[in-house]
């Protein structure tokens, strides 16, 4: 089968993924409640504080302007049932990221030259990895950066660097976990440029400091002052659509209304990160980087009812939805990646891939407020990557993708109730809650 079937089919099964009950529930999901409140800012042009950059709200705004949405829900609570069907438009553009992230995964790994079915597998397995599509599937935000993150490592690996640069800035835009995707082709790129250097002699010499004048060159345009100038770009758009007080103003100065845009990038940038450092709050559904590639504690984002109490109440069924993945992917990503390991120094896709994992989790060991599930996900999709990668390199590769896939479809299926919001028995929900900390 051509490359461009297998391109197909992966989309196929992406939108059908992440469309198949669109709009279910029409109440307010998990994070919405502060994400709605935010969007909502650019229609009255109250300003609001979020601790993350202002693109992906920008982009609902502006895509739910197309469709006369009004700001005249309060998203005051999980479980806020919507007046009408305008809210459809603000979880739109994130399912479409989500179901084009598998076709980028697809194209990426070509790149990387994996054979066709390793490619197609990474991207059929992205597809109905249920903690993806969860998080895409709502007005969230992490479908935006996925979708940008990997797009710009594939102009990356295509040596496109402009809209590497340009895709990167906008994963960076969303939330400042992008910039990883700029680091690792940083790091490539200097390995590469530097590694066969031994200023031994004059001429060798002379390279080398050519070599130096044409990195700064590509560093200093690709990596700094491209991804500067739009992420400061986005940044005046939203000082333009908030003029007026509002809620955010808590978190600023007096004068922060009064001052340039230069000055109300910078003040709102290292407001940004100060109040960051300065969450201390828990949470019950929260969870340690080192419990991340084990799926040990799941987030808990909706229920249609009294959720637990129901078995108490005499309700006969409830529906929620789960930040639960598909234990299939999931688990074997991590057993992937552990034994990639052991071929770290005979392969240079590892490398490459195992750089782009430890980059999207070791940095959150020095991180002390409360994380989730969900920021494991970068390294989830790379994960999922060196799963397909070895997998090729096994002698019986044909018969284990097989496998792997059917075990993965299965399971998909086995736990969309609690992707979708689904209603499950007792005794159904019971028998999908298997360790303890899931509940």
């Amino acid at each position: 089968m051509s490359n461009k079937w297998l391109l197909f089919i992966v989309l196929g099964i992406g939108l059908v993924t992440h469309f198949a009950f669109f709009g279910h529930p029409n109440q307010t999901v998990f994070d919405e409640v502060h994400f709605g409140k935010f969007v909502s800012g650019y229609y009255t042009g109250e300003y609001y504080f979020d601790i993350h950059p202002p693109l992906g709200k920008l982009m609902i705004a502006g895509f739910a302007k197309i469709f006369n949405f009004k700001p005249e829900f309060s998203f005051a609570q999980i479980g806020e049932q919507f007046p009408d069907n305008k809210y459809l438009a603000l979880r739109f553009l994130p399912s479409l990221a989500g179901a084009l992230l598998p076709v980028v995964i697809f194209l990426l790994a070509l790149q990387l030259k994996f054979t066709p079915r390793a490619a197609f597998i990474a991207g059929f397995l992205v597809s109905i990895e249920n903690t993806l599509l969860v998080q895409t599937h709502y007005m969230l935000m992490d479908g935006f950066l996925l979708f940008f993150g990997f797009l710009a490592l594939l102009f990356y690996f295509r040596r496109k660097f402009l809209w590497m640069a340009i895709f990167g800035a906008l994963a960076a835009s969303i939330k400042w976990t992008g910039l990883t995707f700029l680091a690792l082709p940083f790091l490539i790129e200097t390995y590469q440029t530097f590694k066969p250097v031994y200023p031994h002699t004059q001429q060798v010499s002379l390279n080398f400091w050519r070599l130096c004048r044409q990195y700064l060159l590509s560093v200093g345009v690709y990596f700094l002052l491209i991804p500067l100038v739009l992420y400061f770009s986005v940044f005046a758009v939203h000082f333009s659509l908030l003029t007026k007080p509002g809620p955010g103003d808590a978190f600023m100065s007096q004068d922060f209304h009064n001052e340039n845009v230069f000055k109300k990038f910078v003040e709102l940038n290292i407001q940004m990160y100060q109040s960051n450092q300065r969450l201390t709050a828990t949470h019950p559904y929260g969870s340690r980087w080192y419990s991340w590639p084990f799926m040990a504690r799941p987030i808990f984002y909706w229920v249609s009812g009294p959720g637990e109490g129901s078995r108490e109440a005499g309700i006969a069924s409830d529906s929620r939805i789960y930040l639960l993945g598909n234990p299939v992917v999931w688990w074997a990503s991590t057993m992937a990646v552990l034994m990639s390991l052991m071929y770290v120094l005979r392969h240079k896709i590892i490398k490459i891939l195992l750089g782009g994992y430890f980059l999207n989790l070791l940095p959150f060991i020095g991180i002390k407020r409360v994380m989730f599930l969900y920021h494991y996900l970068t390294g989830l999709i790379f994960a999922i990557l060196i799963l397909a990668y070895l997998v090729e390199k096994q002698k019986h590769a044909g018969k284990i993708f097989i496998g792997l896939a059917i075990a993965s479809a299965v399971a998909f299926i086995y736990f969309a109730p609690l992707t979708y919001g689904l209603p499950l028995s007792p005794k159904a929900y019971d028998a999908r809650i298997w360790l303890p900390s899931w509940r």
